[in-house]
């Protein structure tokens, strides 16, 4: 009746929904032209069809009615003329066929030659060599906002985000089977759901392209329109109206779909993470950054601080007395509970109180002056423009030399953020910001993971900025399949191999070059015989502690690297293995390095990992090299 003509099914894990009535398909979540949905009886296939199309439900109606008086009365050879001037001729059950006008062309464009044979009719769905899937799990145990990059189109084939997305979701589904199968089997895990934010659209309907229109050059149309499309939303970025357009529309779209999944979802409990492809990470990463974190959330971390950073800060102490040669004033400092702020702002009189004597104070007061001057030097070029940022002892302003913007509130506190091929480190050195404070963490979200493609021309590193003092390689993604790809091993041995090759024959000249210019008398032979073994073994000793030095890529066990609070004390760079065609050109492949990660299983795997080993579930197997 009218309630269930009334009825809407969601579809596709909840992102569509099906009206029965109007026989339409409607996107939930984002701006999509509804679909047409038949109620398949009748379905006919071409030679060169590789699947069964479904007539409209109106022929269905006829092509029924005509099946069912022939099945009553048992007259077939039946003809029947669809609206089109095609006929349907039903010769018996299992034999229907569907031939066009000789005449006319039909919607296929088929040649001449092919208009004369028939399609295949078949009633109903049975075998149909069709597999229908099963969906999506209902369970969602986690959700991911996705915001996009630069241009409305988001990949080499000029996809848009959401069909990005779809990608993206449909490689973690199948991950999930193939990696988390023991959890499935025990209803630990469901899905992630990944929702994409979209913004382009509304920068771009502020009419902003009209007046660009109004100034563009007529000449290289296609180039100039590509480039106002998308390069310049850069520069929008960067513009202080633009600017808080974008952030306003990203945060108010991701809050919108947060509150409409959680009325769709009433039941879900699982926990909320962001990713951001290119300029899309930027302008999460400033969201984040400007995010306000609970008072009672922020006084418990500062209380926690104080008490492991007591001793750790009297250690400290106790280590800058040893750089001084002053160890024997330990227990005179530590007595007083001095830590590394409270000596900075000794003076010569407080010194002086505790018994230091002249010598030591002087070597002390040098070494804090010192210190000092450098400390306002550094600040002098990252100085926090908001003096709670100060208070905070945060080195870090990320609106510095930046348009200033007002930024909202997010309605959650992400779990992790996942940047895809971001240049958030490029921007950041470009505003002004030498280094990031390795005590620095976001207010709201405790993981960050920048991901990239070694290619990427967009891409830059973060780890760098925290630790400036120390060279070290990306961590090296692993292969989904559990492996290292088999050009890169190659590539590591034939290095390793050089290494080696060099080694050897520089330890092997170097033992030639000595035994050259050794004394040939017999009484000096004899004397120095011991001084001689001593002297080979330590130059063939030498060339195996030179491939330990080789270069990090050769490495497989590199130590553990404290690169800050920002992801937890966990590493914060991860780079992708090129594919075997991508090492032949790097330039090439420069663009697809920056468009691959939609698809890249490697990217699906790290981000369902960190995910669902916050909530205490792991790989199958853990992969090798991951952390």
């Amino acid at each position: 009746g009218k309630e269930q003509a009334a009825v809407v099914v969601p579809t596709s894990g909840g992102r569509y929904d099906v009206h029965l009535r109007a026989r339409q398909r409607v996107a939930v979540y984002w701006e999509e032209e509804a679909a047409e949905v038949r109620r398949c009886t009748w379905f006919y296939k071409g030679d060169k069809d590789n699947k069964f199309i479904p007539y409209s439900e109106a022929f269905s109606e006829e092509l029924e009615e005509a099946y069912m008086i022939a099945v009553t009365l048992g007259e077939w050879k039946k003809k029947l003329e669809s609206p089109n001037r095609e006929v349907i001729i039903l010769h018996n059950p299992k034999l229907m066929v569907h031939y066009h006008p000789v005449a006319s062309s039909d919607d296929w464009v088929s040649t001449p030659t092919e208009q004369g044979r028939p399609r295949t009719v078949k009633r109903g769905v049975e075998n149909i060599a069709v597999e229908i899937p099963n969906g999506e799990p209902l369970q969602i145990d986690h959700l991911v906002f996705v915001v996009h990059g630069i241009g409305p189109a988001c990949d080499i084939r000029f996809r848009s985000i959401v069909q990005c997305v779809n990608d993206f979701r449909n490689v973690s589904l199948s991950m999930l089977q193939s990696h988390f199968r023991k959890a499935q089997e025990q209803q630990q895990v469901g899905r992630v759901e990944f929702l994409p934010v979209n913004w382009h659209s509304s920068l771009h309907s502020t009419g902003v392209d009209v007046d660009l229109e109004r100034i563009t050059l007529p000449s290289i149309n296609r180039l100039r329109h590509f480039i106002n499309d998308t390069i310049l939303d850069v520069f929008f970025y960067n513009s202080s109206t633009y600017c808080q357009t974008i952030v306003d529309t990203v945060a108010s779209e991701m809050n919108r779909l947060h509150r409409l999944f959680l009325q769709r979802n009433p039941h879900f409990r699982g926990g909320v993470s962001i990713a951001g492809h290119s300029l899309g990470s930027l302008i999460l990463f400033d969201l984040l950054t400007n995010q306000k974190a609970d008072p009672e959330e922020k006084e418990h971390c500062v209380q926690g601080s104080r008490t492991t950073s007591s001793t750790a800060g009297i250690e400290e102490v106790k280590e800058i007395l040893k750089k001084l040669e002053l160890s024997e004033y330990c227990d005179v400092f530590e007595k007083e509970k001095m830590d590394r702020q409270a000596l900075f702002l000794c003076t010569e009189n407080n010194l002086k109180e505790m018994g230091i004597p002249l010598g030591p104070r002087m070597k002390i007061l040098h070494y804090i002056s010192s210190e000092t001057g450098m400390k306002v030097c550094t600040r002098a070029l990252a100085a926090p423009q908001n003096p709670r940022d100060t208070a905070q002892g945060l080195s870090l302003n990320i609106p510095l030399s930046q348009v200033s913007a007002n930024y909202p509130q997010l309605n959650y506190k992400p779990s992790i953020f996942f940047a895809f091929g971001s240049p958030i480190g490029m921007f950041l050195t470009v505003r002004g910001v030498k280094r990031i404070d390795p005590n620095y963490s976001l207010p709201t979200c405790k993981g960050f993971f920048n991901i990239f493609h070694p290619f990427d021309p967009v891409a830059y590193r973060i780890e760098p900025m925290i630790v400036p003092e120390l060279e070290f390689e990306p961590m090296l993604l692993p292969h989904h399949k559990g492996r290292k790809r088999m050009h890169l091993e190659l590539k590591e041995g034939l290095t390793r191999m050089s290494v080696d090759l060099k080694n050897n024959l520089l330890g092997s000249l170097r033992v030639a070059w000595q035994s050259f210019t050794r004394s040939p008398v017999p009484a000096l032979e004899a004397g120095s015989s011991e001084a001689e073994a001593e002297a080979e073994a330590g130059t063939e000793k030498q060339p195996d502690t030179k491939p330990e030095e080789a270069p990090a890529a050769v490495k497989e066990e590199t130590p553990p690297i404290n690169v800050g609070r920002l992801n937890g004390g966990n590493r914060i760079d991860y780079v992708l293995q090129e594919k075997p065609i991508e090492s032949f050109n790097e330039y090439l492949f420069a663009l697809q390095g920056h468009l691959c990660y939609w698809e890249s299983e490697d990217t699906v795997l790290l981000v369902l990992k960190e995910i669902y080993q916050t909530q205490g579930i792991t790989l199958d197997q853990p992969l090798p090299g991951s952390q």
